[in-house]
């Protein structure tokens, strides 16, 4: 029988951000988005509602901490597991939020890559639970499913030769306040890119089924392309989007 799909709590302040963690655990398998909160408190209300198997933290929330959450979820009773996204790396943090059970670390900036390989990693140490035939595992299946939690092995991906990290988040900027479709010679005049580049990361983002892309007719010549965000979502995207800009935290 199929196991069900992990639900996924997403705790983060920015909804452009949260929204682009719902549209990545989207494209992973075995997970589900089962609720969004952007503040301490809501966080609070929802995780302790049994309605979630994992949490995706943000350490950084407008009210309370990320790790006061921890805590507060931890004095309640209530036991989802926890993933923390942030860009938060200070040894201090770090050790607290271990101390409070936090499974995984995910620091900011990141891509789907990794995003993907954390979730996965935790799907795999789940697994060896729900498999295991006893309540009582033998310390071969302990360090098992720990190791799993600490490998190494998925690396990340990277943007295709010539296209930057910094460029791209300029054009996601520029598409993600854009009322309407853009075409190439649009993004190029306002970014100040060649057209040939404007288009590049155009259909860059565009390949990563994110970004609908139509044709414009009725001019001379060929049809134009035009670009804009799938659903008017916003969402940031691509395996290299930079997360850890001061909009973002």
């Amino acid at each position: 029988m199929a196991r069900p799909p992990i639900r996924t709590l997403i705790v983060e302040d920015d909804p452009l951000v949260a929204g682009a963690y719902s549209a990545y655990i989207g494209r992973i398998r075995g997970f589900v988005v089962s609720g969004v909160a952007h503040t301490g408190a809501g966080s609070l209300w929802e995780a302790t509602g049994g309605r979630h198997d994992l949490v995706l933290l943000d350490l950084s929330l407008p009210d309370i901490s990320g790790l006061e959450v921890c805590r507060v979820l931890r004095s309640r009773g209530a036991n989802p597991d926890i993933i923390a996204v942030t860009a938060a790396r200070d040894v201090a943090t770090v050790r607290a939020a271990v101390s409070l059970g936090v499974l995984l670390y995910l620091v900011k900036p990141f891509g789907f890559a990794a995003f993907r390989a954390r979730l996965e990693r935790y799907a795999a140490f789940r697994s060896h639970f729900d498999a295991a035939a006893t309540a009582r595992l033998s310390q071969h299946e302990v360090d098992t499913a720990l190791a799993v939690l600490r490998s190494h092995s998925t690396p990340g991906a990277e943007l295709p030769k010539g296209l930057s990290v910094t460029t791209l988040n300029t054009v996601v900027d520029y598409l993600g306040e854009a009322a309407a479709p853009v075409s190439a010679d649009q993004a190029a005049g306002l970014l100040g890119l060649s057209r040939v580049t404007a288009r590049r990361y155009l259909e860059w983002l565009a390949g990563q089924r994110m970004v609908v892309r139509t044709q414009r007719y009725g001019r001379p010549g060929r049809p134009e392309h035009l670009y804009q965000w799938r659903g008017r979502t916003r969402h940031p995207v691509g395996d290299q989007y930079d997360l850890n800009r001061d909009r973002f935290r």
